[in-house]
């Protein structure tokens, strides 16, 4: 059985606007783009799956609830444009705790390549931080780092190194997967 390919996708930032530790469904503005660059990637046959970093869990800003909701929001929206997001995976850890799921960590990615039969060899993710970049890295995972408006790398903190590429935009970076597969 052929395994799949996987398009890993980051969620605030690079879905959404990142408003911080955001719990209300009602608060999801997806950036220009996203639609059209997520449709594409459905239509060549890669799977689609969230993985995101949700430390307002730990902190005490919302709930594992609040964070479902969010989710199922997601998919609801996405839903009437044809996309199907197949799966989401978060950690719910604060960055202290040293679990091995918060990205740059790279359980969510293991796990998810796991329960979904995924080809990591041949899958991308899309994310708008080093942390995001790194755990691609790590599992063979090709990077692909957005720059995403109101997010920016610390001073002196580069993804060179560890992302495939680099894209102004989700629907440049859906397009640049695209175009290497």
């Amino acid at each position: 059985m052929e395994r799949s390919r996987a398009v890993f996708l980051d969620r605030d930032g690079t879905l959404n606007v990142d408003l911080k530790y955001i719990s209300d469904p009602n608060h999801i503005e997806l950036y220009l783009g996203v639609i059209a660059g997520l449709r594409a990637l459905q239509g060549a046959g890669f799977r689609l799956i969230v993985v995101t970093n949700q430390s307002g869990v730990a902190r005490g800003y919302y709930t594992a609830a609040d964070v479902d909701r969010l989710h199922a929001h997601l998919r609801g929206v996405l839903a009437p444009q044809g996309i199907t997001l197949d799966a989401f995976y978060y950690c719910p850890h604060a960055p202290s705790d040293g679990c091995a799921c918060r990205k740059p960590g790279t359980e969510l990615l293991t796990r998810a390549a796991q329960e979904h039969a995924l080809d990591l060899g041949r899958s991308f993710m899309i994310g708008n931080s080093r942390a995001d970049m790194e755990a691609a890295h790590r599992v063979g995972v090709r990077g692909i780092y957005v720059r995403s408006p109101g997010f920016h790398l610390e001073p002196g903190e580069a993804v060179d190194d560890v992302a495939f590429a680099q894209a102004g935009s989700f629907r440049e970076a859906a397009h640049r997967i695209l175009e290497t597969r």
